[in-house]
């Protein structure tokens, strides 16, 4: 079968005619004018097999009176060959003024295959190629095809790929297509470089951007393929991150990209002109609306004098007060921002100028390309609706929003003209995305063990923009599992409503003594009070119980008759040899202090609490931040019911600035208050517990008041007011590559905890021998008769606990790790230390 398609006829002879250029359709054979200027009486057609004849003569349209003279003729033919049906047309002169017009058809394509593709699959390809079986086979897309499908593979990083159709004929006219593909090996890209970069090194800029250099590590990730759409985001990534820290004329030039055949990858490298950098000189308000004082949003700026100029901070002030204006009745108001520049003194003169804007109001909202997510989980991101004002600050806040949604690829709000001059209609282009998913994480730390966890969820539950998730979690020392479901949109508000179900089981280990075993319930209300401010209201009804192990458990228990088998603590303050009586050693490894005997005693326990959270975060990332401030007040009050009364309050500030030379500062402040409610006694498990959460160099629960009596196992009993600081400074190690992810960090701890406040003693009344509590053995009993468990002695002494140390910190393709090597300076006599620790986890 041959591409090429005739050219035939009187072609000179049309030429001649009219005495100017004709253009001719490829494939198409032209008879001279002369014959067929005159009326056609019929057309007749030669050579279809599937189009039928009346759609073939459709193409050929007669003027006034039934005429078709040659002008007619020729769009009729050039209609015939942009359908793509046919390989070639010709048109004769038949007798008695018949128009005879000859076909011959493109094959059929019976199927479509795809041979030597490994990393793409064959559904994904065949969803972008145009040819498609059972359809008609033509060659100019065939070739298109071919192009789509290397495009495809160098989006991949695969830029050595070649792709060769080959055509099978097969009987009635039909055809098989072949795409035979030879992969290559990956393109990544093997170096990234910046030039002109003087107020910012390399190494911070490579934190910028999405594009990555190629590491040992590259396999488990994309960000090193040679992308050069993401290499052209990166441009406006680095230019809005001069931006953002007071480069008000920063350009990047260039992104220049170059294929190293040795290195067989990309060498990118940004020219970037940085500028000047500013600072706000002053912050100034005008308006040309009238009765509009425009000082009255003074408050919704984000701009200060004397701050570095800022574009986002810019542009956020813009939004709150073009929406506070449209609050208060100015729907049409525009906020313009201006800046002039003062050379000399590196200053940016900043006005807000605020200005009646067109009378536009939005016809239709179009939303394109859901073809999962229901429509109105997308039209509720927008505070604006059909009939309202348009407001382009409201229409940026919604798509800002469903950017943060995370069930689409792509997000783009445009608009396009209305009805009539005055409307506008809003099309939103979106490119869904998955969003389930299963992962199985898997983590050590030298706290909980070894530990592994199974979950599933699903971001975009039935696309109605559901959260639900299930997880069950097995490790060393702590198993469980857990239901969460959240709805964003609570009785169509902007109020998040969660749901969470959990069992826990904390399993006794060199740290405690006692395991827990909790069963719980939290609903919760979450509010968005601003961009950089949220509540969360809750409340939690979860039962409790302590169990022992099987060593302690056993020697707790007091046989009713028989021998009684003595403690040495017993013993001791009794003056009892161990040598005259039966079960020496029963009390070998150590007693439960007497707080866990009486938890254990009380059996399970409900608590009932209600509680808040406000959170302030200003944060430049909150995976990696290096700039911002994260604030987190909590507070929960016990004993709306259940069987335990407190009011706990705790507070946690972290700020992160970012000093020369890449290097992180981060101030980290805590502090709590556990106070008792009524009458009902603090439990030990209500106290606060603190180790290296609170100073580094310490165990877990290894901070605090302590039972030390030697004879028992010696627990921390917690306290009920804690603080802490620490000053932490993070480096990059510079001299290897960023892509990496390892940073260094050296700090300070400083904290305390104290003011222990449960139970020390143990009132037994009414008691005989055989009736005798089984769980309470106290060091100062008699055996045979009722009393009072005593024998708490305990440390709570009000030292301040300090520590020094160095941390190493891997942004890993299995997750974040932490590695801290610290030295306690000061201590308490009963603290328990611990210099090095470590914690990481992943999904995979």
């Amino acid at each position: 079968m041959k591409f090429g398609l005739r050219l035939r006829g009187g072609l000179l002879a049309t030429l001649i005619m009219f005495g100017a250029p004709v253009v001719a359709p490829v494939g198409a054979v032209l008879v001279s004018s002369s014959a067929l200027a005159q009326t056609v009486q019929s057309i007749s057609v030669e050579g279809n097999r599937r189009v039928e004849v009346e759609t073939i003569r459709s193409y050929f349209k007669p003027g006034p009176g039934g005429r078709l003279d040659q002008g007619a003729i020729d769009d009729g033919l050039k209609a015939l060959i942009e359908t793509g049906l046919f390989q070639d047309v010709k048109i004769n002169r038949g007798a008695g003024g018949q128009l005879v017009v000859s076909v011959v058809e493109n094959p059929v394509i019976g199927r479509i295959a795809f041979e030597g593709n490994k990393k793409i699959k064959d559904e994904q390809l065949t969803a972008e190629v145009q040819s498609k079986a059972r359809g008609t086979f033509s060659r100019a897309m065939v070739q298109s095809d071919t192009l789509r499908i290397a495009e495809i593979y160098r989006r991949s990083g695969r830029y050595d790929v070649t792709v060769t159709p080959e055509i099978i004929e097969q009987p009635n006219n039909r055809v098989d297509l072949v795409f035979t593909i030879n992969e290559g090996a990956k393109t990544g890209v093997k170096s990234i470089d910046f030039v002109g970069n003087n107020a910012f090194s390399s190494y911070r800029l490579r934190d910028v951007i999405k594009t990555r250099e190629t590491n040992l590590l590259s396999f488990l990730g994309s960000g090193d393929v040679y992308d050069p759409d993401r290499v052209e985001a990166d441009r406006d990534l680095i230019r809005r991150y001069y931006l953002k820290n007071g480069f008000a004329d920063v350009q990047v030039v260039a992104a220049l990209t170059e294929y190293d055949p040795e290195k067989k990858g990309f060498n990118v490298t940004f020219k970037i002109e940085e500028g000047q950098q500013y600072r706000v000189g002053t912050v100034d308000f005008r308006s040309t609306i009238p009765n509009f004082d425009p000082t009255t949003l003074r408050s919704f700026s984000r701009v200060n004098v004397g701050s570095l100029y800022n574009v986002e901070s810019v542009e956020k002030s813009v939004e709150e007060m073009q929406i506070e204006a449209s609050r208060r009745g100015y729907a049409f108001a525009v906020v313009r921002p201006a800046g002039d520049r003062n050379f000399d003194a590196h200053t940016v003169a900043v006005v807000f100028n605020i200005d009646e804007g067109p009378r536009t109001y939005i016809e239709r909202i179009n939303i394109r390309g859901n073809t999962r997510t229901r429509d109105y989980v997308i039209r509720r991101e927008f505070d604006i609706s059909e009939g309202d004002a348009y407001n382009r600050a409201l229409v940026d806040r919604a798509e800002r929003r469903l950017k943060n949604l995370d069930y689409f690829k792509t997000v783009k709000i445009t608009t396009e003209p209305g009805s009539s001059s005055d409307r506008v209609v809003l099309v939103v282009d979106l490119e869904e995305k998955s969003t389930g998913d299963f992962s199985v994480s898997g983590g050590y730390s030298t706290t909980d063990g070894a530990l592994a966890e199974v979950s599933v969820s699903e971001r975009n539950l039935l696309g109605r923009g559901l959260f639900a998730k299930a997880s069950v979690t097995y490790g060393q020392y702590a198993r469980g599992y857990s239901l969460s479901f959240v709805e964003p949109y609570l009785l169509d508000y902007r109020v998040a409503l969660g749901l969470d179900l959990y069992q826990r089981q904390q399993l006794s280990n060199s740290y405690i003594s006692y395991g827990t075993k909790t069963l719980g319930f939290s609903p919760r209300l979450g509010f968005a009070l601003r961009e950089d401010l949220s509540l969360q209201l809750r409340y939690s009804i979860y039962r409790q119980e302590i169990t022992l192990p099987s060593y302690l458990a056993n020697c707790n228990n007091v046989p009713t008759s028989g021998a009684f088998n003595p403690s040495p603590a017993y013993a001791a303050l009794n003056g009892i040899d161990l040598s005259s009586t039966n079960g020496l050693g029963c009390y070998s490894d150590g007693e439960a202090s007497l707080p866990v005997r009486k938890e254990l005693a009380n059996g399970k326990t409900l608590t009932s609490a209600l509680g808040y959270t406000l959170t302030y975060n200003t944060l430049d990332n909150n995976k990696n931040p290096t700039d911002g401030l994260l604030v987190d007040f909590r507070q929960d009050f016990a004993g709306v019911g259940g069987d335990v009364s407190y009011l706990k309050t705790a507070l946690d500030a972290k700020y992160y600035q970012s000093l020369v030379s890449d290097l992180v500062g981060l101030v980290h402040l805590q502090g709590g208050v556990l106070n008792k409610i009524g009458s009902k006694d603090l439990r030990m498990l209500d106290h606060f517990q603190m180790g290296p959460n609170l100073v580094r160099g310490f165990a877990p629960n290894g901070i605090g008041p302590r039972d030390i009596n030697p004879y028992d196992t010696q627990d921390a009993l917690g306290g009920t007011k804690y603080w802490g600081a620490s000053l932490e400074l993070q480096m990059p190690f510079w001299f290897l590559p960023k892509e990496v992810g390892l940073k260094g960090a050296v700090y300070a701890d400083a904290g305390g905890l104290y003011d222990y406040q449960g139970p020390t003693t143990w009132t037994l009344t009414g008691e005989t021998t055989t009736t005798k509590n089984s769980n309470c053995i106290a060091s100062t009993i008699n055996p045979n008769t009722a009393g009072t468990c005593t024998g708490l002695v305990y440390d709570d002494s009000k030292v301040i606990r300090s520590s020094v140390g160095v941390g190493l910190i891997w942004a890993s393709p299995f997750g974040p790790l932490r590695f801290d090597y610290a030295v306690p300076l000061t201590k308490g006599k009963y603290d328990r230390t611990q210099e090095f620790r470590f914690g990481g986890g992943t999904s995979f």
